[in-house]
């Protein structure tokens, strides 16, 4: 059926179920654009902003994929600012939902890499020169973009790879930075009253000893013997403690992470904190939380943004993640990222406690049946494959309609056709009680570069519980925003066993999704407890093997850890089978550990908690 004629029978028909999201404002600094106006009160991982396409095999062999990492995120003004490697600009947002991007009036030509922000005396100062050699720059009007250089280059040995600027209490300036399998990350300060200029050498303050900490290690799962990255600084001052964040093992990978060393002085020393690492996401759809940055909301709460790894059309194709975070009673610094790509409630929702804004709202679409009317694309992909290097993991090369809820972000469906005769239709088997929905659209054999302001995603959502008589659950047939990861939150929760996508236009060459998701909760028991939980800390003591029996009725499970029985802060979601080898932990640390199971019915009941010397 015809995306026309199936718009207007439901129009005729009245049975529309949510809000109309494609309402008009005006962008920043670009023309008007349709756009949706969210007034959700939810989000979902990754965040769906408009991710600029990079550039750098353009000449070369014209692999084009989008890109999003090492996120600065400050709060300039009760405003957030967005800065983001290679985008040609920034993002700007009121409440961590709605990103607007500017494009700022003079910004980095090659764009900026690995960006540092801070706010100092009513201005937003930035470095982040490509070169590694550079001014800092600043503006006191960020919205416009008139950023000002002072032209003092910053030249330290080696350049700059990876800055923070750090502004303290006294309002003294420090610069942390350092990217390398070799070199520690390094301080110095500055000078505001000269330019910004460096007072003094650099100072060294720590390097990656993987042979301690298992999370250190390089690799898929930590499974690599080369050497490992040091990367992105973020410094964070909380009650007289400074908080010293740094990312490893490698960008590429599912075990990307943030740890973090304290210190009661900007220059150290430092002390390796012994619940590293901090932010840590090795499963589930999108992986990986690591060189990021921790920001507060204007309700006093703690953020903590991320990268989190695609790594298919390149090994840097990466996207932002976003977490609750923060510090216990005792210092100990968290971020939580427990069921960290499933919906969970935005900075403004109030919840009863900050760290626990999972929202309940389970994944009903994971392995689904699905149907499509579209041919099979077959030819070969066009990506800078570095696989046998050891630099990346290897390609998944069928692109069949299975691979559009299976969970896993480096696979995607392709479509021959893209025009507005496709559907794909998803059997979710039984009544759901539906909340919410997010595409994830994918970069197949795509020829766009940079920023060009036509780029977007027109669809039609709907909804049935027989296959009779459809429901339009989201309506985005003409919208004009840039939404390569589509979360719609439905106005008003929809019961459905079927759901379905008709495709209208998607600016790309293929219509290409990675994963079709469904969320809200069915109407049947949540799975057991789990039974027989046992741990076994291994001669290594960087790994440990976690079993528990395998319960028929479960999704998949969640295993927690700490150092503490109250703080089990850590977490890794896994689909299926029961069974984990967990390889992050630190060998002169003991543990607390505990898993639970989920399915599309909720979670349930922790198991017992065991102690790991």
């Amino acid at each position: 059926m015809k995306i026309q004629a199936i718009v207007a029978a439901t129009f005729l028909l009245g049975i529309c179920a949510c809000k109309d999201h494609s309402e008009t404002k005006n962008s920043t600094n670009t023309k008007e654009k349709t756009v949706a106006k969210w007034h959700y009160k939810t989000y979902c991982n990754p965040l769906d902003i408009d991710y600029s396409y990079m550039s750098h095999y353009r000449a070369k062999n014209k692999v084009s994929y989008r890109s999003g990492a090492d996120p600065a995120v400050i709060n300039f003004k009760g405003r957030f600012y967005m800065f983001v490697t290679r985008s040609h600009g920034y993002w700007a947002s009121d409440d961590m939902s709605n990103w607007t991007f500017i494009k700022p009036q003079s910004w980095y030509f090659k764009g900026s890499n690995a960006p540092a922000a801070a706010v100092r005396n009513g201005k937003v100062i930035v470095y982040g020169d490509p070169s590694g050699r550079g001014p800092i720059i600043e503006t006191d009007n960020p919205e416009l973009g008139d950023w000002k250089t002072n032209y003092a280059v910053l030249d330290p040995p080696g350049g700059i790879q990876d800055p923070d600027l750090f502004v303290d209490d006294d309002n003294k300036v420090y610069l942390y930075e350092e990217s390398s399998n070799v070199w520690p990350i390094r301080v110095v300060e500055l000078d505001p009253d000269n330019y910004y200029v460096p007072m003094g050498d650099e100072k060294d303050l720590f390097n990656l000893h993987p042979d301690k900490h298992g999370w250190e290690r390089f690799g898929q799962d930590h499974r690599s013997d080369i050497a490992p990255y040091l990367e992105g600084p973020w410094m964070v001052k909380h009650n007289g403690t400074y908080y010293l964040e740094y990312g490893a093992p490698g960008t590429q990978w599912n075990v990307y992470a943030d740890g973090v060393y304290t210190s009661d002085s900007p220059f150290g020393p430092f002390e390796y904190a012994p619940y590293n690492p901090i932010s840590y996401k090795p499963g589930g759809f999108l992986k990986g939380s690591g060189h990021g940055s921790t920001v507060q909301d204007n309700n006093g709460n703690y953020w903590h943004y991320s990268t989190m790894a695609i790594s298919v059309n390149y090994k840097f194709e990466r996207r932002i993640g976003m977490y609750p975070a923060g510090f216990e009673d005792d210092g100990q610094m968290y971020v939580n990222t427990a069921y960290g790509d499933y919906p969970h409630y935005l900075p403004d929702t109030k919840v009863k406690q900050h760290k626990e804004r999972f929202t309940g709202w389970m994944l009903l679409s994971y392995k689904k049946p699905v149907t499509t009317n579209s041919p099979l694309v077959k030819q070969e992909i066009n990506v800078v494959d570095e696989s046998e290097s050891g630099y990346m993991l290897g390609q998944i090369k069928d692109f069949d309609i299975s691979k559009i809820n299976d969970e896993e972000i480096r696979s995607y469906w392709v479509s021959q056709a893209n025009n507005d005769s496709i559907y794909v239709e998803m059997d979710l088997e039984k009544k759901m009680n539906v909340k919410a929905i997010q595409i994830n659209f994918q970069d197949f054999n795509s020829d766009i570069y940079g920023r060009p302001d036509t780029l977007r995603q027109q669809f039609v959502l709907q909804s049935s519980i027989d296959r009779v008589k459809w429901q339009t659950i989201a309506d985005y047939s003409k919208n004009t925003r840039d939404m390569p990861h589509g979360y719609i939150e439905l106005e008003k929760p929809v019961d459905a066993r079927y759901i379905r996508y008709n495709h209208v236009y998607y600016t790309n060459n293929y219509l290409s999704i990675s994963e079709f998701r469904v969320f809200g909760n069915g109407y049947e028991a949540k799975p057991n407890k789990p039974s027989n939980f046992k741990v076994m800390r291994q001669q290594d003591r960087r790994n440990a093997n976690l079993t528990w029996d395998k319960d028929a009725t479960a999704q998949g499970y969640v295993i927690y850890w700490g150092i503490a029985k109250d703080k089990l802060n850590l977490s890794v979601l896994m689909y299926d089978e029961p069974n984990y080898e967990l390889r992050a932990l630190n060998t002169d640390q003991s543990y607390y550990m505990q898993v639970e199971a989920f399915n599309e019915n909720g979670i349930s009941e922790k198991s017992d908690i065991i102690f790991v010397k």
